[in-house]
């Protein structure tokens, strides 16, 4: 089946999610919780939380609160369609690394520095991948760590083999390409099993 085409700049554009929008993320997440449950709480899960008794319910409700609360920061994608509406195409989590505690005890991937941001979970349902969303959704995250005053943000991509697709379970961190196409480029960090990407950001004006 052919992919469907990539959206043009006119018709996608990016918000920082609000706490009124938590009704958007559910229906965009669907009954799956966006992948086998998680709700986009992997990274969230504190030491010594069980993600088989938290998956599902519980972390749909644990990531509604935050949401709600303003205590999960991300950017949402929309899609404009021929009669001039807008919908929900995709989803990205993205703020300071203390907001994902599994994060801070990875192994696998180290920060550049401490006060970095971080865009850790891209979620786009299958009819909208290849279309320039992820891409939109991760310039997004940029803006919105940059407008909050960040001088760094940070990626943690799956390593891929060139020509290689990932499956998508796996990837939801993201691919090395999608980074290095927004201006990041790889870091080898003492420790970690993968490299860790960084863009710079520059100092908003007064």
């Amino acid at each position: 089946m052919a992919s469907a085409k990539k959206y043009s700049p006119k018709e996608l554009s990016t918000r920082p999610v609000a706490a009124e929008d938590w009704k958007l993320l559910d229906e965009l997440f669907g009954s799956s919780g966006a992948c086998g449950g998680c709700w986009c709480m992997h990274w969230r899960m504190q030491l010594g939380q069980d993600w088989e008794r938290e998956k599902g319910a519980r972390n749909k409700r644990a990531f509604k609160a935050r949401i709600e609360s303003g205590q999960a920061t991300g950017v949402m994608a929309f899609a404009r369609r021929a009669d001039d509406s807008q919908s929900l195409v995709g989803w990205c989590a993205a703020g300071p690394r203390e907001q994902f505690p599994k994060l801070l005890r990875a192994r696998a991937t180290k920060p550049t520095r401490s006060d970095a941001w971080a865009a850790v979970c891209f979620f786009i349902p299958a009819a909208e991948r290849s279309r320039g969303v992820a891409s939109a959704l991760l310039e997004g995250a940029v803006q919105l760590a940059g407008s909050q005053g960040a001088k760094v943000i940070e990626g943690y991509p799956v390593l891929t083999k060139q020509g290689q697709r990932y499956p998508s379970t796996f990837a939801f961190v993201g691919v090395p390409r999608l980074f290095e196409k927004a201006g990041f480029r790889a870091v080898e960090m003492e420790g970690a099993t993968r490299p860790t990407w960084k863009r710079n950001l520059r100092p908003r004006r007064p």
